[in-house]
């Protein structure tokens, strides 16, 4: 499909059927992911695509508390809000309660780790969160997106078992230094799936010559 198309209609789709991915086709996803930039073009992730199912029955046990824990802290976060903005955000949560409660209905997983030796990390040591690192994964990770919207695939990205990591390794046999980055349910959608995405107007994103500056 369009690239751009696919840019502009790549939801996140939480609720997927648990019809097996052809193999050709989950071959074709994760392929995707392994032509993305990288620094230095070290390539320093993997992934692994969980599809036994007590796996993935053990990944959603890990998942379900964090999300419930995260799920409390949004609502007093957004205590605040009423109207369509209310809306929005239910209809997000439940959606959200939904990928959670039933993570193992996803016939794939997508787990993808990082070494970060092979990284070249230049903002270590600037007092802030690093992300520079990031640069070097997500990349990937957006591939495989983009490539499960061509295919017809619902997906979306996780981040909240990265607090389970210790066990996750464990379950995945990931062995140390490596870490988790991202993790990404993969299944045939189970309701109207894709289409058009709201984002706020590139004027108010992009900017010209300096921050603020009209473009």
């Amino acid at each position: 499909m369009d690239l751009y198309e696919a840019m502009r209609t790549c939801r996140a789709v939480r609720r997927h059927r648990p019809e097996t991915i052809p193999d050709d086709v989950l071959r074709r996803v994760l392929e995707a992911a392994t032509f993305a930039p990288t620094g230095g073009n070290a390539q320093p992730w993997r992934v692994i695509a969980v599809r036994d199912a007590g796996k993935r029955r053990a990944l959603r046990d890990l998942y379900l508390p964090l999300w419930q824990e995260y799920q409390k802290e949004h609502m007093r976060a957004s205590a605040g809000l009423t109207g369509d903005a209310a809306d929005k955000r239910d209809r997000m949560l439940a959606a959200a309660d939904h990928l959670a409660a039933h993570l193992d209905v996803s016939p794939v997983i997508a787990v993808f780790c990082f070494d970060a030796r092979r990284m070249a990390i230049t903002d270590e040591g600037l007092g802030r969160p690093s992300v520079v690192g990031g640069a070097s994964i997500y990349p990937a990770v957006q591939n495989l997106l983009l490539a499960c919207r061509a295919e017809g695939l619902g997906c979306v990205l996780t981040t909240l078992l990265c607090k389970a990591e210790p066990e996750v390794c464990a379950l995945l046999e990931i062995p140390d230094p490596w870490a988790t980055a991202a993790f990404v349910p993969i299944g045939w959608p189970a309701s109207k799936g894709h289409g058009p995405l709201t984002r706020r107007p590139v004027q108010s994103m992009a900017f010209g010559d300096r921050f603020g500056g009209a473009l």
